[in-house]
């Protein structure tokens, strides 16, 4: 469902760009409200969420996808942990529709799905392993590689056929897009603003994306 938002980039109190195919790692408080915007349109978000004081309970699409009796996430979407109990609520959106199943892309996926020469091209995988490395709020809570779990791709449309195949397809959201969720408890965000070139999920051409949060809702 589309929704707008009336909290404005002036009173956020944090108002980061993530580059074009760079990893972003962060933490939201509860209350807090949290916005990615898609800058130049088109462009796939892979991202995880993690309880902030213990990252063993993390975002669950499975429960997700369960308790919310859709494939696809918009206004009024709660994320459920693995323990499930709520994460966030997606309170505003402007795109309308945000995948729960395509997945992360990978050196092998990209081989698998591609071509063998693809396999050295980087990756959503490559950039959650490099935040996981390098941020002080995953190193402090002893995150590594074992912590890479399934992901929502915001602003990415995966249409599922029929037969239950799922079809990358062209994107949906455009400049400006946004999509705002309130965290229910205190949260570690990880994203990948998604680098891949052999499918239209990026419109082909990697752009970068916008992350805002804000203290309580208007």
């Amino acid at each position: 469902m589309l929704t707008t938002s009336e909290l404005t980039p002036a009173t956020a109190v944090l108002d980061e760009v993530c580059a074009a195919g760079e990893p972003w790692m962060g933490l939201v408080k509860k209350g807090r409200i949290f916005r990615i915007l898609d800058l130049e349109g088109n462009q796939a978000v892979d991202t995880l969420f993690y309880n902030a004081h213990d990252p063993e309970e993390r975002y669950s699409a499975v429960d997700t996808i369960q308790r919310q009796r859709s494939l696809y996430l918009t206004t009024g979407s709660v994320l459920h942990s693995t323990e499930g109990k709520p994460m966030l609520t997606i309170v505003a959106d402007t795109c309308g529709r945000h995948d729960t199943l395509g997945g992360a892309c990978a050196a092998e996926s990209n081989t698998v799905r591609y071509a063998l020469d693809k396999r050295a091209m980087h990756s959503c995988r490559d950039n959650f392993m490099h935040a996981l490395a390098h941020c002080d709020c995953a190193q402090h809570r002893n995150m590594t590689k074992r912590d890479i779990t399934a992901n929502i791709n915001f602003f990415m449309n995966v249409p599922v056929t029929f037969d239950g195949a799922l079809n990358f397809a062209d994107g949906i959201s455009s400049p400006g897009k946004y999509v705002e969720m309130r965290a229910e408890m205190d949260v570690i965000v990880l994203v990948s603003n998604c680098p891949q070139l052999n499918n239209p999920c990026n419109a082909y051409n990697p752009t970068p994306v916008r992350m805002l949060v804000w203290e309580t809702q208007v």
